[in-house]
């Protein structure tokens, strides 16, 4: 692992994508304004999961440098852990079995192995979240170098830190080995998985750009059935915005080939940690094959600008989710189907300009179908300077071209 003089990270910048014809931010755009990350501070440049670990974890502020692949299932030596290693003799089709055919009960005494299948996957499950998960710290910038800098299965999270910026970067969502079938939830039950590609947990002025989020290697459809036909759920979410983050911007990245993308708020009950905060902006992201949630807000005050959905071999159920007391301000964007919106216990919702297949949304008629206000009591202009693409043929071109990892643009 090398540290590098700021000099020199700069002049490497400069090397991960050509200018391109309509540069926008390099500095972000929206409520995550004025975010610097680690500019200024040590430079580390990581080959590894431990060399990660390591610079993470250092004093100060930093630029950490991701060079190749890094698998958070690696261990020091470099080998590469699994289920068996995490919990050895966990079965997923001996857990499953312990909820009786119809998965409507547990019972520890329905097998004789049923109490230890139980105690495995809750250890396993354990192990498993101390290995993959990563922190980033106040006043650091993570950044991918070049065009392959990826981290598989790392889950990467953002606890109480501030002033973070995390660039460059293809983050493959993790697969939960052990994610546990919750009978009640829902009208058949559901299965939760625990960890997401990237968590906001309390953090504040945060910036995410360039950045391509997907299930990767290991996509839904792959996973094995479970109850009711249906396949096992392996993956939570791409990235998660949770109690009381504010200030983020999400800028030119891409998500990819999952059911439950983005989700802001804690939780319907959790007003007390969450009312007055999260607020974001996603200006200019790719939404291709998401099932749900691009995003689902709960709380905040959310400008989406700017982005594009698109579906090819998913069907979608939707993309915005108006939930409790949030205020999305929709602005010029492209959808290409018609599931534009959904509502989740939330009153208000405003779009201006958006287009499905080229024609205007006229999504705030659909907000009326579904019972919701155009009044969210906010505009992102009074808020923060931006400027925003006027037609859909300009919207696609630039997020279709710019938008991900790797994708050429005119940052440092």
């Amino acid at each position: 692992m090398r540290r590098l003089s700021a000099a020199l990270l700069a002049g490497a910048c400069l090397l991960l994508g050509a200018p391109q014809a309509q540069a926008f931010d390099r500095t972000p755009v929206g409520w995550g304004a004025g975010t610097t990350g680690g500019a200024g501070g040590t430079t580390w440049t990581v080959h590894t999961r431990a060399e990660l670990k390591e610079a993470l974890a250092a004093t100060g502020p930093k630029v950490v440098r991701v060079v190749g692949t890094i698998n958070g299932h690696e261990t020091d030596d470099g080998s590469l852990l699994d289920e068996q290693d995490y919990a050895p003799g966990y079965d997923l089709a001996k857990y499953m079995s312990c909820f009786g055919e119809d998965g409507s009960t547990w019972s520890d005494t329905r097998y004789d192995y049923c109490k230890q299948q139980r105690q495995l996957r809750q250890t396993g499950s354990n192990k498993e979240k101390a290995q993959i998960q990563l922190t980033i710290p106040s006043d650091t910038t993570l950044v991918g170098i070049g065009d392959n800098a990826r981290l598989l299965g790392v889950f990467l999270t953002v606890n109480t830190g501030t002033n973070i910026i995390v660039r460059n970067l293809q983050l493959e969502a993790p697969v939960d080995h052990f994610t546990s079938w919750s009978p009640d939830d829902g009208t058949q039950g559901n299965w939760n998985a625990r960890f997401d590609a990237m968590t906001v947990i309390t953090g504040k002025n945060i910036w995410v750009d360039h950045c391509t989020f997907t299930d990767g290697r290991y996509p839904d459809s792959e996973a094995p059935v479970g109850f009711h036909g249906e396949h096992v759920q392996r993956h939570d979410g791409l990235l998660d915005i949770e109690d009381g983050s504010d200030f983020i911007t999400v800028s030119d990245s891409r998500f990819e080939d999952h059911d439950k993308a983005l989700l802001i708020g804690s939780g319907d009950g959790r007003g007390d940690r969450d009312r007055g905060h999260l607020k974001v902006t996603f200006a200019r992201n790719l939404f291709s094959d998401i099932v749900q949630r691009g995003p689902r807000v709960r709380f905040g005050q959310v400008h989406v600008l700017n982005n594009v959905y698109v579906s090819r071999s998913r069907t979608p159920l939707y993309a915005l989710g108006v939930g409790v007391e949030s205020a999305i301000y929709s602005e010029r964007n492209v959808f290409r189907y018609d599931a534009t919106l959904a509502a989740y216990g939330g009153e208000h919702f405003h779009d201006t300009g958006s287009w499905i297949d080229g024609r205007r949304a006229g999504l705030d008629k659909v907000a009326a179908s579904l019972g919701l206000t155009d009044d969210v009591g906010w505009d992102p202009a009074d808020a923060y300077e931006y400027r925003a693409l006027k037609s859909p043929s300009s919207v696609e071109r630039y997020v279709l071209t710019h938008a991900g990892a790797g994708r050429p643009h005119g940052h440092s």
